[in-house]
């Protein structure tokens, strides 16, 4: 089973990065890399089963939230290939936060994992998720 695994430390309170990465349907903190969020139903971006397209191409829907040990987890349920629903089945991101040396600094990680006969998307997504948590990181410099 293929999968990523990224993470980086923030210098900011455990409370203010899950404040902007709680709300499933708001990437404004990473302009650079998301350009478009659209909301796909009438479920809130903080519940279980919103779902959202991002770039006009990854097609994701929430699966869980742990708003008290900062967690989630989504699916990907169709996007460009190597992620397509040709390409992958059973994809699932999850991103983990916890403090990090003292309460001012936070650790984020993100990862991933799916089924698939490629290695294709392995770097693919390492990539995004990168730069991702490049942009969370700038966003609060």
């Amino acid at each position: 089973m293929p999968e990523t695994n990224q993470s980086i430390d923030i210098n900011a309170p455990i409370y203010d990065v899950w404040a902007k990465l709680n709300n499933f349907h708001d990437f404004s903190w990473a302009p650079n890399v998301i350009t478009s969020v659209d909301k796909v139903g009438d479920i809130d971006g903080g519940q279980v089963g919103a779902k959202r397209i991002l770039n006009n191409a990854f097609h994701e829907t929430l699966v869980e939230i742990d708003n008290n040990n900062y967690s989630l987890k989504y699916s990907i349920d169709d996007g460009p290939s190597p992620v397509s629903k040709n390409d992958v089945s059973n994809y699932f991101g999850s991103i983990n936060l916890s403090t990090s040396g003292d309460n001012d600094q936070t650790h984020v990680s993100w990862t991933s994992s799916w089924e698939s006969n490629s290695e294709d998307a392995v770097e693919f997504c390492h990539g995004i998720y990168v730069a991702l948590l490049n942009e969370l990181d700038a966003s609060f410099s």
